[in-house]
């Protein structure tokens, strides 16, 4: 009875250590990613306030014509400026203006289109943003993505109305932009960041 009694004890113990063990992994995850997503907001607002000044800079000084070269050509350099420690800065979209540089994969396409769903049920873009930890061939990778909902200054260029001179200057650096017919509030694309985990 009493060699009952303990193996139900050690039993016990057992089940309440691995409950604890996994109580505190998930604890640690949990951490993890909130530091991920505190790391990964902080660059998206230092890049977004560096490319906003250097289009305003661009746009006072040269007018909407530069101001499209500058929103295509400097987004990825400053992307590379702020992709750092591990990380990777940059921007994408469903309608694309630049191809080469900006396409999304899937997880990023899946993303934005679930982004366009909560806005058209009435959600805040600017508040929108999604953190994954996925495995890939090469081990974990945290993925985080922000949207970008079109603004006002926005419109200049990717707007319904948008200048001749303005439209002729797309056409000829992009001959395949899609990245027009955007109206105030309507997601134009998604900050994308991405860190690898293992090494």
């Amino acid at each position: 009875m009493k060699k009952l009694i303990l193996s139900a004890f050690t039993g016990l113990v057992i089940v309440a250590s691995a409950a604890q063990a996994g109580q505190a992994a998930g604890a640690a995850g949990d951490a993890q990613m909130a530091e991920l997503k505190k790391h990964a907001l902080a660059l998206i607002k230092g890049y977004a306030m560096n490319l906003k000044g250097t289009l305003k800079q661009a746009l006072k000084k040269d007018g909407p014509v530069s101001a499209i070269h500058v929103c295509n050509r400097k987004a990825e350099e400053i992307g590379r400026v702020f992709s750092v420690r591990g990380w990777t800065v940059g921007r994408t979209a469903l309608k694309l203006r630049n191809a080469m540089l900006d396409t999304p994969d899937e997880w990023e396409k899946a993303t934005m289109k679930m982004f366009e769903k909560k806005i058209a049920e009435g959600a805040d873009p600017k508040k929108l943003i999604r953190a994954e930890i996925v495995k890939t061939d090469n081990g974990r990778m945290f993925r985080f993505m922000k949207a970008i909902p079109t603004g006002k200054p926005c419109l200049t260029c990717h707007g319904e109305n948008i200048k001749p001179e303005v439209r002729n200057a797309i056409e000829a650096s992009y001959p395949k932009d899609e990245a027009t017919g955007f109206k105030l509030g309507q997601l134009r694309g998604a900050f994308t960041l991405k860190k690898k985990l293992d090494n």
